[in-house]
């Protein structure tokens, strides 16, 4: 049996910070608290001044394989997800070809097996014509069925109303959806495009794929779910009118309507299109300052559940291109939690709510089998993190394929040191166990 002692470290889980001692017996957390002897040829890892969280739990990932690996691949960035401190993710259908079959959702499930250094899931693409195989997806090995409401990379679009409906009504497995209105948008680009053409400048990007596209899109989504009682998850609000949608009377693992927020949309806001360009066109668009303070304000009081990356990189020749032709989405697994514990550092989010909302809830939420928590018994997925430690981004220091970030040349206060993945240390200061592969997520759906 292989046996690791994390010692001394501050341990944040379940609402609190406690000082203690973490023994890891093969892939699983053995014992929390105060250990005082382990037995020989155990690992002895001294965590002095650093705090130990769960692994981050990403629920929305686009990691492009099969079929777009010249922008990444599942292993490149499962690799900077794990440096990042991101030890499960859960991955997207857009990619060529889409998830839309249970074989070729399989195919990514094998990919994965080979390459991936975190653990992972992958979502089944939702489209106009497949429902009979959407049927067939297996709830205690699929996190869930993925819908685009509004066409992003992959034109997976669902804009058939009965279908939808039918959807909703046919599934108990959990939905998620891109909120956002095709014929607005489409309204707006027209315009914008009428007066510049193809050169419109980015900073139209939050007025074509506007507030008004978002609400009224994801308005639609959650009245659908209250009429035919479908389990529903909101991927990245990006403003603040659409978290009225949301409650926050009732625990989490009542909710049948939940919501998302992305890394890029609590750091970012429009007065950054100026320096940042097409690096921060996200579909749906980065917004204004008051829509960035309303989505910490619902993060904060819990009508926000989740923060997650939405991770979605392209080449940096793809970003260069006029706004029309320059796809939306950037990478951000490898940066998302540090951007969080600058949050943190800042007053702005304390370390407990960042791990309720990173580690925790994602687990309650997809119902994940024995993760997201420092429990003794559950995989040892675990993260020690140095508050005291400046670092600034640097295009040398990137692991994403496409080899840029939207956070190149920000400091951020706080350092990833390790990352166990299943008991195994797979990254320790810069240094990676290239052998470790992560393992298939479960969940516990019994109903």
């Amino acid at each position: 049996m292989k046996r690791t002692l994390i010692k001394n470290v501050k341990i944040i889980n379940e609402g609190e910070i406690t000082n203690g001692d973490i023994l890891i017996e093969d892939q699983l957390i053995a014992e929390v608290g105060k250990i005082d002897s382990v037995s020989e040829g155990t690992q002895i890892i001294d965590g002095m001044g650093k705090y130990v969280m769960p692994g981050v739990i990403d629920d929305q990932v686009h990691f492009r394989e099969p079929g777009l690996t010249h922008k990444a691949d599942i292993g490149s960035e499962s690799k900077a997800a794990v440096a990042g401190g991101i030890t499960s993710f859960i991955e997207m259908p857009n990619t060529v070809p889409q998830a839309t079959t249970q074989a070729l959702l399989n195919a990514k499930f094998d990919i994965a097996a080979k390459t991936s250094y975190a653990n992972y899931s992958f979502m089944f693409g939702g489209t106009n014509d497949n429902l009979e195989e959407l049927l067939k997806t297996d709830p205690n090995k699929v996190a869930a069925i993925k819908l685009f409401l509004g066409s992003s990379t992959g034109n997976m679009l669902v804009d058939d109303e009965k279908v939808l409906e039918k959807i909703f009504s046919s599934t108990k497995m959990l939905i998620a959806v891109h909120c956002e209105d095709e014929t607005t948008i489409k309204d707006n680009l027209a315009s914008a495009k009428s007066i510049y053409g193809d050169n419109i400048p980015m900073d139209f990007h939050p007025k074509i794929r506007s507030e008004e596209a978002c609400y009224i899109s994801s308005s639609k989504a959650v009245a659908l779910a209250q009429k035919t009682g479908a389990r529903l998850h909101v991927f990245h609000l990006s403003t603040a009118r659409e978290t009225v949608l949301f409650r926050n009377d009732i625990p989490l693992e009542e909710k049948q309507i939940t919501a998302e927020v992305c890394v890029h949309h609590l750091w970012f806001d429009d007065s950054y299109y100026k320096s940042k360009g097409s690096l921060i066109k996200w579909n749906p668009a980065v917004k204004t300052k008051e829509d960035k303070n309303g989505l910490w304000k619902a993060l904060l009081t819990d009508k926000i559940d989740v923060i997650a990356t939405d991770h979605a990189p392209h080449t940096l020749e793809e970003k260069s291109q006029v706004y029309t032709k320059a796809p939306s989405g950037g990478p951000l697994v490898q940066h998302g939690l540090l951007a969080m514990l600058e949050a943190s550092h800042h007053g702005i989010l304390s370390l407990e709510k960042l791990v309720e909302k990173m580690c925790h809830n994602p687990a309650i939420l997809f119902q994940i089998e024995k993760r997201g928590f420092i429990r003794k018994g559950y995989y040892a997925d675990l993260v020690l993190v140095d508050l005291e430690s400046p670092q600034t981004i640097t295009k040398e220091g990137i692991l994403y394929k496409c080899g840029w970030s939207p956070f190149e040349g920000t400091t951020f206060n706080s350092e990833i040191t390790h990352t166990f993945v299943n008991g195994n240390l797979v990254y320790n200061h810069g240094n990676f166990d290239t052998s470790s592969r992560g393992m298939q997520l479960t969940f516990n759906r019994a109903n």
